[in-house]
């Protein structure tokens, strides 16, 4: 039987306690080790468990009431034993039993496991300085790194850059100690027109990696910086455009956005690039996540419909996953509150048919960016719209959405729409049309 259990999977039984520490399978706690004191006496067990976080524990040290590594654990007079608070919660609700086996308890005294105590206490004591051990050493050598970059260049500066990106990506003991110890002044100062990209590219990743003050994206977003990381965004290898997006998102997220470094044509073309890629399905995610934040300002929206990014992302439409379709649907969405923008829905001729398709698919949020896309369209060109999109099927999705439980005002724009698709018919055909079977086929 394995001593070792998933937290969120536990089977609840107690193992010998004398066999698990003579066997060696508790993870390096020996019998010679749980009764001795150790450095880590002054340390706080509760304290260890939530910052080790671990998703394996010994089975043996799982409250089986509520799945947690004991800290207090005591003995029942059935033999079973539990975490001292969780047990005295299951008296205090009248039951008078065992939890696990459901025997009725001849004596209510609960015994301190001390040496279940001292078991869990050396082991995750012994996880808990390892932590900190490694901790240390990283910290040390995100510092050594940060030293070295100040005075090697070319190909040993590329060499420091690749470590420092692998265990700040890695460690967020190390991001914290590349923040704390200026690290991130340098690696801006390492930004600019003669940046080469092997350069270029570390240092994005490096600060991509980080939570950024205000004073640091101020640092970031000045014209010869953001210039460099539009042309990395263009020509980097996948890794290097995720990590791209992630910085000028972090950037343009800040209080002290300027909109006009970011309004870059290069910059929108370099995304539509990214999200069109259908090998690296994280590039997509990340290219739409930035084209959504970008598409909060006015400006962006038209420099987007101008580049043609309306009809290739209703191309994209039908071969995305979930989350990336509901990212290409908010941004398609923004792009139709234009004038421009439902000019170039209205010319995608599968626009209106996959539109109706993606109502009352996955969620209401596809719903509700559909229903609002084909609205737009509806406003500019009525007739023209409620004919293909009837035919499409929408008028019995739409009798399907008034019947369902969504929002009210989802319920209120199907109820106009299917008015005004009801205009050009007679009632006899326009019933037709509204056939259940037509939707589902």
């Amino acid at each position: 039987m394995s001593m070792f259990c998933k937290r969120d999977g536990v089977d609840g039984q107690i193992l010998d306690l004398d066999t698990a520490v003579k066997d060696g399978v508790l993870g390096g706690v020996d019998s010679g080790v749980v009764g001795t004191a150790v450095v880590g006496e002054k340390l706080d067990l509760g304290r260890m468990i939530e910052e080790l976080d671990l998703c394996e524990v010994p089975s043996v040290f799982i409250c089986p009431i509520y799945l947690e590594p004991m800290q207090d654990p005591v003995t029942l007079c059935t033999g079973q034993t539990y975490e001292r608070s969780n047990i005295l919660k299951w008296f205090s609700l009248g039951h008078l039993t065992c939890p696990t086996t459901m025997q009725e308890l001849w004596d209510d005294t609960l015994t301190p496991n001390t040496t279940l105590y001292r078991l869990i206490f050396t082991w995750f004591s012994q996880k808990y300085l390892l932590m900190k051990k490694r901790s240390e050493d990283v910290q040390g050598r995100v510092l050594e790194l940060v030293e070295t970059l100040k005075k090697v260049k070319g190909q040993a500066r590329v060499l420091a850059l690749k470590e420092l990106h692998q265990v700040v990506a890695a460690h967020a003991t190390a991001r914290k100690a590349l923040i704390d110890g200026g690290g991130v002044s340098l690696m801006s100062s390492l930004l600019g027109p003669f940046t080469s990209h092997a350069v270029g590219s570390e240092v994005i990743g490096v600060l991509g990696s980080l939570n950024l003050d205000c004073e640091s994206k101020r640092n970031l977003v000045q014209p010869a910086k953001v210039s460099l990381m539009v042309d990395i965004l263009n020509e980097g290898s996948i890794e290097t455009k995720i990590n791209c997006t992630r910085l000028i998102r972090t950037l343009i997220e800040g209080k002290d956005f300027q909109l006009e470094i970011f309004r870059s044509h290069s910059l929108l073309v370099g995304l539509m690039r990214l999200v069109k890629d259908k090998r690296h399905t994280n590039g997509i995610f990340a290219g739409l996540r930035l084209l959504r934040t970008m598409c909060l300002h006015s400006e962006v929206k038209s420099l987007l419909v101008s580049i043609g990014a309306v009809s290739q992302l209703v191309e994209l439409l039908s071969g995305l996953e979930p989350d990336c379709l509901e990212l290409a649907l908010s941004i398609l969405d923004a792009l139709a509150s234009l004038p421009e923008g439902r000019f170039a829905l209205k010319d995608c001729s599968n626009a209106i048919p996959i539109m109706v398709k993606l109502l009352m698919r996955v969620s209401e949020n596809y719903t509700q960016y559909a229903l609002s896309i084909l609205w737009s369209v509806c406003k500019l060109a009525p007739e023209e719209f409620s004919l293909i999109a009837v035919e499409a099927g929408l008028a019995a999705k739409l009798l399907l959405l008034i019947q369902s439980n969504c929002n009210p005002i989802l319920k209120q724009q199907s109820a106009e729409l299917l008015k005004l698709c009801s205009l050009n018919y007679s009632d006899t055909i326009f019933i037709s049309k509204c056939k259940l079977t037509r939707t589902i086929q």
